[in-house]
């Protein structure tokens, strides 16, 4: 791919993000993240805690969320997770009941990013679908926030491995013939910044390929999560060293925890859709392309409407009367 092909795709993806209206779609999703960001971090902290502990758990997603939102965002995430309604142990049907709500409240945010992806993606459904596509769709999500909790188990479960290597005696390194690794702490520090890459990748990857209605091929996939990831650690970067110097306290007051952690839901979800458009115009213009799926349709490009209208329109021909011969 040479420098004026890259240049053009570039182009393009800012003028798809652009005509997409994504920072619409993106202020929409996260007030949706707003109200569904409690239940999906309680079945994260359920999920993760099952191996390592609740309070462990916990203590390690509020850590994780205080190291992108600051402070402040970081407090307020811990007080609705504590003020939530949570599964009773005990039982009974107020405790399945607790579940469901949870699950219905945690699937919002990913309905959503599905109708974001499809609007960026110029797919829609099919009408009629009845209550069968609903609960598709409802369940679709379900398992998406299952899987978001299985990957923050997983990230949980090989960063504990690579701290209980890294804290083992010399000797025992010494054994494998990897003492260097003892030596030298950057090695460690790539180690996890690797895994923690590999694993957002996959994330967005498995996100792209089966949340939206459309079939893509997994090399357009793997492209498109991968800028994404990358533009989403360059973003999480600057955004948490833009929210660590600004001023929200002071500006909006008791309100300041919310305004910051709505910012930076907002920009984060800028960021993806930025990634999703990119791999939309990755796609058509060098991949095998997206096509929508059995139950869904594709949107008609912008400026194709009245040509339609035209052509399929009697009415719209030139039906002036013919000339009189003199």
């Amino acid at each position: 791919m040479n420098p004026k092909a890259i240049l053009g795709l570039l182009k393009e993806t800012f003028k798809e993000w652009k005509e997409d209206n994504a920072s619409r779609l993106a202020a929409a999703l996260s007030y949706y993240m707003i109200f569904s960001l409690a239940p999906v971090l309680i079945i994260a902290i359920a999920i993760v805690g099952s191996i390592f502990g609740e309070e462990a758990a916990k203590g390690e997603i509020v850590g994780q969320i205080q190291g992108l939102v600051g402070e402040q965002g970081a407090q307020f995430i811990q007080t609705a997770i504590t003020n939530a309604n949570r599964p009773d142990a005990s039982g009974g049907l107020a405790s399945l009941i607790s579940i469901v709500v949870l699950l219905f409240g945690a699937s919002g945010v990913f309905g959503e990013l599905q109708d974001a992806l499809n609007t960026i993606w110029d797919v829609k459904l099919k009408p009629g679908r009845g209550i069968w596509g609903i609960l598709k769709k409802r369940i679709l999500s379900f398992l998406t926030v299952l899987g978001v909790g299985l990957f923050l188990l997983l990230s949980a479960v090989l960063s504990t491995v690579l701290s209980a290597l890294r804290s083992y005696e010399s000797e025992f390194l010494k054994e494998l013939g990897l003492l260097w690794l003892y030596q030298l702490d950057f090695v460690w520090t790539i180690l996890d910044l690797l895994v923690s890459f590999g694993i957002l990748s996959l994330m967005f990857a498995l996100v792209y390929k089966y949340l939206p209605d459309v079939k893509i091929a997994w090399k357009d996939v793997w492209v498109g999560a991968i800028i994404t990831t990358l533009l989403f650690n360059l973003g999480k970067w600057l955004l948490s060293w833009y929210l660590g110097r600004s001023s929200f306290s002071s500006s909006y007051g008791a309100a300041g925890s919310l305004v910051v952690l709505l910012a930076w839901v907002y920009y984060s979800c800028q960021i993806i859709f930025l990634g999703a458009e990119f791999t939309q115009v990755y796609a058509k213009r060098f991949g095998s392309k997206i096509v929508p799926d059995d139950h869904a349709t594709p949107l008609p490009a912008i400026g194709q409407l009245p040509n339609v209208e035209k052509r399929d329109n009697p009415k719209s021909q030139d039906q002036s009367p013919p000339r009189r011969n003199q």
